[in-house]
């Protein structure tokens, strides 16, 4: 009897062990999962915002039109520069270069014959003293005509130079006008409602309100 006993405790016994399971043991981490979350969820306005901030178009470079005239005024294509507008700086500079070399030229001929003029008419001889048919006259209509075209070099070096700045201001001035998604020059196809040309190559213009 004692014997049958101790086999009933001992297939008890292991009974009991292989009903035990590693994962039944007592946990010793901390895992507050019903603790309240310390993170704002946004309000709708924000929401709003953060979306109207996403979809707005990126803003573009904006250049100061007063700095722009101002430096082109100090220094001829030093406004294309602030604008960015490498390519124009070297069409400033050679329409104020020319201007300024055609200037010169013309005022070293005038004094030439200016020269001689005065000197003709005090009977002194002069650099053109050897040639036939020079007379007071003759000096007096070249002298005139190279100080004319001198005028004329002037007066267009000037208009180069108010040019140059004007461009500057007005490139810097409409720069953000350009970058306008409502304000757009593209190329397009130009198709002939009446069917009677083939479609041609052009320039469309569109403006959104």
């Amino acid at each position: 009897m004692k014997k049958f006993s101790v086999l009933i405790t001992f297939f008890l016994a292991i009974n009991l062990f292989s009903q035990v399971n590693k994962n039944d043991t007592i946990r010793v981490e901390n895992y507050p999962t019903d603790s309240i979350s310390t993170k704002n969820s946004k309000s709708d306005v924000e929401v709003l915002t953060d979306i109207e901030q996403s979809n707005a178009p990126k803003k573009g470079m904006k250049f100061n039109p007063t700095k722009a005239g101002l430096y082109s005024a100090i220094l001829p294509g030093l406004g294309q520069y602030y604008n960015r507008k490498y390519w124009k700086i070297p069409i400033v500079l050679g329409g104020i270069g020319t201007g300024v070399g055609i200037t010169l030229f013309n005022q070293g001929q005038y004094n030439r014959y200016r020269d001689a003029f005065v000197a003709e008419l005090n009977g002194q001889p002069h650099e053109f003293s050897d040639l036939p048919g020079v007379t007071v006259e003759a000096l007096g209509r070249t002298q005139d005509r190279a100080k004319r075209q001198r005028d004329y070099a002037i007066a267009v070096t000037a208009l180069v130079y108010i040019l140059n700045i004007v461009d500057a201001v007005v490139d810097a001035h409409l720069y953000e006008g350009r970058k306008d998604p409502d304000l757009a020059l593209q190329p397009t196809l130009i198709f002939d409602e009446f069917g009677k040309q083939n479609s041609k190559a052009g320039l469309s213009l569109s403006y959104n309100f």
